[in-house]
């Protein structure tokens, strides 16, 4: 789907403001209400939009341990790789994880309540035998920036 000027405004604009109103978009964008609404929805139906969501203040809703971990798997066949993302995938205090290029294999973000259960998840992930060989593990002191908007500017014409 090609992507106009318009359409960058609405994403970058829904983005920011997931329960921004029909009018408001409209209005921010420059369009009139109808066509700004099929546009959206134009946008949503083409998947673009993968859903709305509430971003939380995690720090006021319960204190916790944010932790970045570097993964190297024993082996590198498709079914070490398989076996491995489908063991982080369905452990809910794994938030990312990303496959990497370079000395390590993965990359993951992970939160728990402290450190001690930060510890009993990665040896249980260890004891699940999911092909790990090593893992370093960062301990985030503080966050500076997280999860921004996507910048529409990356995919705007020259």
């Amino acid at each position: 789907m090609k992507l106009d000027p318009i359409d960058l405004r609405i994403l970058e604009a829904v983005q920011r403001e997931g329960r921004i109103t029909k009018l408001r978009l409209a209005e921010t964008v420059g369009l009139s209400p109808t066509p700004c609404w099929l546009r959206l929805r134009k946008l949503e139906q083409a998947g673009l939009i993968a859903g709305y969501h509430a971003r939380l203040a995690p720090r006021r809703v319960a204190p916790f341990a944010t932790v970045l971990v570097e993964v190297t798997l024993a082996n590198h066949r498709q079914s070490d790789f398989d076996r491995f993302e489908r063991a982080v995938s369905a452990r809910d205090e794994v938030l990312a994880c990303w496959s990497v290029g370079g000395g390590v294999d993965y990359i993951l973000k992970v939160v728990a309540r402290d450190i001690d259960a930060y510890q009993r998840l990665i040896d249980g992930l260890l004891a699940d035998e999911i092909g790990i060989d090593r893992y370093f593990t960062y301990i985030v002191t503080r966050t500076v920036k997280e999860d921004g908007p996507l910048p529409m500017t990356l995919f705007a014409g020259p």
